[in-house]
């Protein structure tokens, strides 16, 4: 399951490590050709997500490679799931059904990161 782990939680904290980047530090103007939802967004809570994300992204690597509180692993995952049923909802919500594939991508691969994690929990 260790394996499984990092063949999931890799990709995953590099996607996350990349999309809240730049929710993080871009304008909203470099944002909104990739991300049209931040058209009706506030930027500090696009910023919020973005750290959120990174911070997910770092809790997923950063815990099992340590040893430091390998439950961060579980949490960290569980949190960037939750990040996706709600970007699910915003999609939804904008009509934008064909973008949700990803949502629903991310949200499997998250739970399924959580799941994995807590083997060593």
């Amino acid at each position: 399951m260790y394996v499984a782990y990092w063949i999931l939680a890799v990709p995953l904290a590099v996607f996350y490590l990349w999309a809240g980047g730049k929710k993080a530090i871009q304008s909203q103007e470099r944002l909104r050709p990739l991300m049209g939802w931040v058209d009706r967004t506030p930027m500090p809570v696009v910023r919020l997500l973005g750290v959120l994300e990174v911070l997910g992204a770092a809790g997923l690597m950063l815990p099992p490679l340590t040893g430091v509180a390998p439950w961060l692993a579980v949490a960290a995952a569980i949190g960037l799931a939750l990040i996706q049923v709600g970007g699910t909802v915003v999609h939804l919500s904008r009509r934008e059904a064909n973008v949700i594939w990803l949502n629903l991508l991310l949200l499997v691969a998250a739970a399924a990161t959580a799941w994995l994690a807590t083997a060593w929990v």
